[in-house]
């Protein structure tokens, strides 16, 4: 059964920092594409990145470049959004899936708050 648990979300001063976290499991972490999201209150779900692991190929929404980088840890069946910068704007909950970066999305994790604070 495939599972991704996301955490790492939190309160944090705009200019700050956070980390997401998405573990999986599952599959075989070694042929995949994860992406993040989020959608805040009203709003509906932006894709923000991506990563493929067939050729390390990265994506990103225009609105977090420069801001967020996405990266993964095979031996920890883990991939990372590391988000810096952070604006009121980025206030969502976040999600991470697994599918292909810019098509389809199979499964999806349960979701981590990130709130930042002006």
């Amino acid at each position: 059964e495939v599972q991704l648990v996301e955490s790492g979300g939190g309160l944090v001063q705009a200019g700050g920092s956070l980390r997401l976290s998405c573990a999986a499991s599952g599959f075989t972490f070694d042929d995949y594409a994860i992406g993040w999201f989020r959608q805040a209150p009203g709003k509906e779900r932006e894709g923000v990145s991506c990563i493929s692991s067939s050729d390390g190929s990265t994506y990103y929404a225009d609105s977090v470049k420069g801001r967020f980088t996405i990266s993964s840890d095979n031996a920890k069946n883990t991939v990372y959004l590391q988000m810096n910068s952070l604006k009121p704007e980025d206030t969502a909950v976040y999600y991470c899936a697994l599918g292909a970066c810019g098509d389809e999305y199979d499964y999806w994790g349960q979701g981590t708050q990130v709130t930042v604070s002006s």
